[in-house]
């Protein structure tokens, strides 16, 4: 099966209700009036490098994930790398649409050569209030990406998945914030550091799409607060 078709059959699975990629414990207990809605693009694509007249299926080696990091400026995860996105406006008709508005403002992406496969179930962020739909993408027909607004990102990067899945590249992250210990996987790839949020999202999906390679979680990497 190509990498392609694993994406797709993970999506037909979270539509039809059979598959949840991740912890129950990331749902929120409360929804609508509770809190904010935002969403966020997970874009997997062909490498630039693959070549489709080999006849060979994608595997996730050949795939790559559109990630940013945001500005220092920013009041809200300063200089973290995350998926595009943002909060829902009043002028967004779906979750998707909001996604993909969000994508070209910090991106630049075309939006048409995005495939929409899914929307993952929704997961609250309790330290800002939202809940987020993470919203499953693929890549059809790739178009140049970059920063659109440095005060909004500080870099727009695809990220090749065979790095993100490589065990050396694996780390735990650890913060300590106001008396508070916070752990989740992490990935260190090209001295860039993908943690939190969009790291446990990464983590779920590998895991659910059985791309995962056994790595050492105990393999600690501290974060300055």
């Amino acid at each position: 099966m190509s990498a392609r078709r694993d994406l797709e059959a993970l999506a037909d699975g979270i539509r039809a209700g059979r598959i949840d990629p991740f912890d129950s414990r990331w749902h929120p207990k409360l929804v609508g009036n509770a809190a904010r809605e935002a969403a966020v693009l997970v874009l997997f694509g062909a490498l630039d490098s693959f070549s489709p007249a080999s006849g060979e299926p994608l595997s996730p080696a050949d795939l790559d994930v559109l990630l940013l990091k945001r500005a220092q400026t920013l009041g809200s995860h300063p200089g973290q790398v995350a998926f595009p996105g943002g909060g829902r406006d009043p002028g967004d008709a779906s979750l998707v649409e909001c996604a993909l508005r969000e994508a070209v403002e910090e991106t630049g992406l075309d939006p048409l050569g995005v495939d929409v496969l899914a929307e993952l179930p929704a997961l609250g962020l309790g330290a800002s209030g939202f809940l987020v739909t993470p919203v499953l993408a693929w890549w059809a027909s790739p178009s140049p990406v970059d920063v659109v607004d440095y005060a909004e990102s500080a870099q727009v990067f695809r990220t090749p998945v065979r790095e993100l899945i490589d065990p050396a590249n694996r780390v735990t992250g650890v913060i300590r914030r106001r008396g508070v210990t916070f752990s989740s996987p992490a990935f260190l790839v090209s001295d860039v550091l993908v943690w939190g949020f969009t790291a446990m999202v990464l983590d779920a999906l590998f895991e659910g799409l059985r791309w995962s390679v056994p790595w050492d979680r105990e393999r600690k990497h501290y974060i300055s607060p």
